[in-house]
């Protein structure tokens, strides 16, 4: 019943961490926008479209990675905050780097944009920081046994009544 338990935090887990990434994402390659002090409001219900394409596209490749990633930690019992960071690192960078096509002539990815590269990069670790807030703290603790229950504490010596 743990391991269900457990299998419901790490989903939630995920999908958090794929909606803040996915707000970085959108966040950050929008920034250009927003900067310009001409362009007026935004509208909201725009954004709101926009971080859904971007939940859904962080989720979405970034699925598969972080399972095996969610795996081996889960496994090893890492619980480190910084272990979890690094790996989002890696589960952005592959994500960015699965888009980019590659030569294997000339063994090189073509067209990497290295600004699309760091935000990939940011928001996995920002996700993998938010998977750890939620999840992560407690990697494999499905596994230990619950503590043995203490006795009771004994009765004070006058409580009980004489039994002659």
């Amino acid at each position: 019943m743990a391991l269900i338990g457990r299998l419901v935090v790490i989903f939630i887990g995920f999908l958090a961490a794929c909606f803040v990434g996915g707000m970085i994402v959108v966040g950050a390659l929008l920034f250009p926008e927003f900067s310009d002090l001409g362009a007026g409001p935004v509208d909201q219900g725009t954004i709101d479209i926009l971080l859904g394409f971007g939940f859904i596209f962080v989720s979405g490749f970034a699925l598969v990675p972080a399972a095996v990633i969610v795996a081996i930690t889960e496994a090893l019992y890492i619980r480190s905050a910084l272990a979890y960071a690094v790996c989002g690192g890696v589960v952005g960078l592959a994500c960015y780097l699965g888009l980019v096509p590659f030569h294997s002539d000339t063994l090189q990815f073509e067209g990497i944009v290295r600004r699309h590269l760091e935000i990939m990069t940011g928001a996995g670790i920002v996700a993998g920081v938010a998977y750890w807030l939620i999840a992560g703290r407690n990697a494999g603790a499905w596994r230990q046994p619950a503590p043995p229950l203490q006795p009771p504490p004994p009765l004070p010596l006058n409580s009980r009544p004489d039994a002659r």
